[in-house]
């Protein structure tokens, strides 16, 4: 399938996903918890990089942060505006085309369940471009689809790449193992890697919490 295509397939799918979000039904989990000492540590904003409906912009300014929610999706961002007033600033745009920030901006990006669905070269493109967004000694703390995640489309659909298909409706979808964690992240020092199960979905969703520093 043309990479066009497939960039236009996931706009679709994901605005159609985030078209009605309401602050009142946004669910937040405790992962973020264990990275309190980073996260109260900064003064400086956080972006959160794929926001979807807000799950984790809504997690830190219950802690009194300053976010700057990022995502692909208009519509995602347009009820980002609408739920969180608070919000200063808000940015939609596409990682393929680069972060909009200047190098070394802030001290933690937090990309929650947003790396997964790009091709080996656009996925370090992306992780390259983190890299130059963070100041030294900042950190990417992350989640990403597990090759366990077998109810959310692990091993299925066609094979792109190792761990990477296509999905039915043509978008494309990874699924991380320790070893692609290290491989992709590797200009990162690794400080905390551990498969775990989300009980936000029906289904249990398998993936990696990571937390990683520049």
């Amino acid at each position: 399938m043309d990479k066009l295509l497939e960039i236009n397939k996931s706009k679709e799918y994901w605005d159609k996903k985030h078209q009605h979000n309401k602050r009142n039904n946004i669910q937040i989990d405790d992962w973020l918890d264990k990275f309190s000492e980073i996260i109260e540590a900064t003064s400086l904003p956080i972006i959160d990089l794929g926001c979807g409906s807000g799950n984790d912009t809504l997690c830190l300014i219950q802690r009194n942060k300053e976010v700057i929610p990022c995502d692909q999706s208009a519509n995602a961002i347009t009820c980002i505006r609408e739920n969180f007033p608070e919000i200063k600033e808000a940015f939609c745009f596409d990682m393929l085309d680069g972060l909009p920030f200047n190098d070394e901006f802030c001290d933690i990006i937090i990309a929650d369940l947003s790396l997964h669905y790009f091709r080996s070269d656009d996925t370090e493109r992306i992780i390259d471009d983190i890299y130059r967004v963070l100041k030294p000694e900042g950190y990417l703390i992350f989640r990403v689809n597990s090759v366990n995640d077998v109810n959310f489309g692990a091993g299925k659909g066609k094979q792109i790449e190792r761990n990477l298909y296509q999905t039915s409706d043509g978008r494309l979808k990874r699924f991380f193992d320790r070893e692609d964690i290290v491989l992709f992240f590797d200009r990162f020092k690794l400080e905390y890697i551990q498969e775990k199960s989300m009980e936000r979905y029906i289904l249990e969703k398998k993936l990696y919490e990571g937390c990683v520093k520049k």
